[in-house]
């Protein structure tokens, strides 16, 4: 075999063995130069890690609370007000968008009416109160809104104060002509301006011969039903607090920083025509301002709350004119502080006191408490009223109306019954009473069951 051979096809192989191995080399270079800076980054990242988990540790140990998860807030509920149940409780009438801040009676027991921020004035059915659902008809004060309101005596007009014009305005109740036993409210004459200060009540006595107005200051105006002012008095109390008309319609009165109630009557003679106004008596028992007062049908009888934490109920059946003083009949200690309303009912058998969102009940006959209900409302309450009947205790807080049932009168008109049962002469007396006195039996046992009663929604 020529030698020669052998060695040129040897020759070339050593140069391709060169550049291969210096290839792999470079690989290997570039693939340990990547290992290397991989795993700095990792351990820089786990270094970060570290510190941040340390600096999480001493926040924890200095303030005292271990961190948690958050908690998803779609699933948690804010507290909010629990409707208020109760077996006293008839009905909640709800309509309103806004706060309440004054209701009245109509002198035929036949309606409820409200009025409200939302400047709106809506008109309930009495007899609807024990139903579930609530109709009501609606009437708007154009322009402003109404902050009290009174029921003239024929139920067919409404007394109203502006807020924003601080003047009276007269609203008439109108039978729609559509057939329908609806009506409309609307504005039909507006007094002139004459209160330098808020208004803070507002009546019409039972006869229409003339309407009533009580400012913040120490002023009360009484005027025709034209609008003219018949008399304007100074009540000298430092500043008002309530003004009322009498639901007899003699007498006005007020009560304020002073620790006292004052009354007057309107007088007129024979031909209708206004005379005068004339101091008649005053309620004096208080040690501090009086809050308010409030009158029972025939003006026989008063109940006042005072910032001296008591309430009395005083018998005003007296001979002014011979300058006799009422007589105090009962005081009874309140559970509140700050303004608080009262309420008699119509027969005063019953003594009510609000203040923030409770209700107290008394008896006058025995003045022991019957009730006590707190969380009545949401908000502090505004108005607290026996309706005409004396059946019901209505209080008005926030957006709603609470309609109650007036128990302890229910209990003292049964015990009344049955005492007038043991004189009662005659079998037709005795008759007429004894079947009052089942119906008044029935109607609480029915309350006290439950078969009488809606809890409020959480509407």
């Amino acid at each position: 075999m020529p030698q020669l051979d052998v060695e040129e096809s040897a020759s070339p192989s050593v140069p391709l063995i060169a550049v291969t191995a210096a290839v792999g080399a470079i690989v290997l270079l570039i693939a340990l130069l990547c290992n290397v800076f991989k795993r700095d980054k990792k351990d820089q990242q786990i270094s970060e890690e570290t510190d941040k988990s340390k600096g999480e540790g001493q926040t924890e140990k200095l303030s005292g609370v271990k961190k948690t998860k958050p908690v998803p807030t779609k699933n948690v509920k804010k507290s909010a007000y629990v409707p208020f149940s109760h077996l006293w409780l008839s009905s909640t009438l709800k309509g309103h968008s806004s706060s309440i801040v004054s209701l009245d009676f109509s002198p035929n027991g036949k309606y409820l009416l409200t009025a409200s921020e939302d400047r709106a004035l809506l008109l309930w059915s009495v007899k609807e109160f024990q139903q579930k659902d609530h109709k009501y008809i609606r009437g708007n004060v154009d322009l402003d809104s109404a902050t009290h309101v009174a029921f003239s005596p024929d139920s067919r007009a409404i007394v109203a104060s502006l807020a924003t014009e601080n003047a009276i305005r007269i609203f008439r109740l109108v039978k729609k002509e559509d057939g329908s036993n609806n009506v409309s409210i609307t504005g039909a004459i507006t007094f002139p301006k004459k209160h330098k200060t808020d208004i803070i009540g507002v009546g019409i006595a039972s006869s229409g011969k003339y309407i009533m107005s009580c400012s913040g200051d120490t002023t009360i105006i009484i005027w025709d039903l034209k609008g003219d002012v018949l008399a304007t008095i100074d009540t000298h109390q430092m500043s008002n607090s309530c003004g009322k008309v009498s639901p007899c319609g003699r007498f006005v009165a007020s009560s304020g920083f002073t620790p006292d109630v004052k009354v007057w009557e309107v007088l007129f003679d024979k031909t209708g025509t206004f005379k005068e106004v004339k101091r008649a008596f005053e309620l004096k028992g208080h040690s501090a301002a009086v809050y308010t007062f409030d009158f029972n049908m025939d003006a026989r009888r008063m109940a006042s709350v005072s910032k001296d934490g008591t309430w009395k109920f005083w018998d005003t059946d007296v001979r002014y004119e011979m300058n006799q003083d009422p007589k105090l009949l009962k005081t009874g200690s309140v559970h509140f502080t700050g303004f608080s309303l009262v309420a008699l009912s119509p027969d005063s058998h019953t003594v009510a006191v609000g203040n923030g969102t409770s209700i107290a009940f008394w008896d006058t006959e025995t003045g022991k408490e019957q009730e006590l209900m707190k969380d009545v409302h949401s908000e502090s309450m505004t108005t607290l009223s026996f309706d005409i009947s004396g059946r019901y205790l209505v209080s008005s807080g926030g957006k709603h109306v609470q309609v109650l049932h007036n128990v302890p009168g229910y209990k003292a008109t049964i015990l009344e019954l049955e005492e007038k049962m043991k004189v009662a002469s005659g079998p037709g007396m005795k008759e007429r009473l004894k079947a009052q006195l089942t119906t008044a039996k029935e109607s609480l046992e029915s309350i006290l069951s439950g078969t009488n009663t809606v809890s409020e929604s959480k509407e």
